[in-house]
């Protein structure tokens, strides 16, 4: 099995602390009593022992489960064991203690028996807490990598559902075009056709320039006009200095499609005003149109709307604000995202 470049820097890592604990410990025994008791180098080579039975086998297997008692078992048993061993078969001379301090020390109080397990529980839990931590954040980033895969899977389902909602508003206007034989149902096929080049090649990626996204929409309006008995009213102001930034597809086309449907009032007349700005990453998009002949639906205007606003959600939570709502006669978006 192939060591993968992360599990390889782990393992460095892990041999670079125990030989720093075990230059450290020699060093402080080599000071405090002038050598490096024998029970001292077998506790270094084998509490490692201790610490890695705990973290790759007992608390995964055992404690994670939810198998509790096993868990204390054979925690319990493994320590005995370890200790009963360390001591009686490889016990010399640790912690030579002078005289004067063995004297003055309780009779109850064997530090020879006490200090060394004290020593080998703590390499014990030592393990145990690394693996309990361990596992926290492998299944938090498990967790948040479920999560953004669930809203790619949601959001590609939302933008499926956009496609045919677009293309049916659309057919609809090349539809009236040619049914008025008007001159200019074959420029609405060609746009058409750069619309639907567009969605075939651009939206299927995660994020694209702000500039094409903008062109997207410019002839999409295009498209609209040419359909309009009157669009003298409609108006797209844009500040085209957006640079390299990049969005995320299909945005803000619901936003002027309802101003599209809802827009034209009882005479014919369309009266839409559009303005695009960019200042700095900031994503300044403001739409207002009068509410035409649909007024009864203009705040729950179908797929379209309800979509986008879910999208935004998902794309850029806490990183846009969107504001809807009638004054007077108009229905009024007033969108704000950072495009950080």
């Amino acid at each position: 099995m192939l060591i993968t470049e992360n599990k390889l820097k782990i393992i460095i890592v892990h041999i670079l602390l125990w030989i720093c604990f075990s230059m450290f410990s020699i060093s402080v025994a080599s000071l405090e009593i002038g050598e490096v008791p024998k029970e001292m180098i077998v506790r270094l080579i084998f509490n490692p022992i201790l610490f890695y039975v705990n973290y790759f086998f007992l608390v995964p297997f055992f404690l994670l489960n939810k198998k509790i008692f096993l868990y204390i078992f054979w925690s319990i048993l493994l320590l005995i064991v370890f200790n009963y061993i360390i001591i009686n078969f490889f016990s010399d001379s640790f912690l030579n203690l002078d005289e004067t301090l063995k004297s003055n020390l309780p009779k109850s109080y064997n530090i020879r028996y006490i200090a060394p397990t004290i020593f080998s529980l703590s390499f014990f839990l030592l393990g145990g807490i690394i693996a309990l931590v361990n596992d926290f954040y492998k299944r938090d980033r498990l967790e948040k990598i479920k999560l953004k895969e669930r809203k790619e899977i949601e959001l590609q389902f939302l933008r499926t559902q956009l496609k045919p909602h677009f293309l049916f508003n659309t057919l609809n206007s090349i539809y009236f075009l040619v049914r008025s034989k008007s001159n200019d149902a074959p420029e609405a096929v060609i746009t058409l056709s750069e619309l639907m080049r567009y969605m075939l090649y651009e939206v299927g990626k995660e994020k694209v320039s702000l500039k094409k996204e903008i062109n997207y929409i410019k002839n999409y309006i295009s498209l609209q006009k040419l359909r309009l008995s009157n669009s003298e009213y409609v108006k797209l102001k844009i500040q085209d200095d957006y640079g390299q930034l990049k969005i995320y597809p299909l945005l803000l086309i619901s936003f002027i499609e309802n101003a599209f449907k809802y827009g034209t009032n009882s005479k014919g007349q369309t009266f839409i005003d559009m303005d695009i700005s960019v200042n700095e990453k900031m994503l300044f998009f403001k739409i207002k149109n009068i509410i035409g002949l649909k007024k009864s639906e203009v705040d729950n205007s179908g797929i379209g709307l309800n979509n986008i606003k879910t999208q935004l959600e998902f794309l850029y939570k806490d990183k846009y604000s969107l504001l809807t709502g009638t004054v007077d006669e108009f229905y009024i978006v007033d969108l704000k995202i950072n495009l950080k």
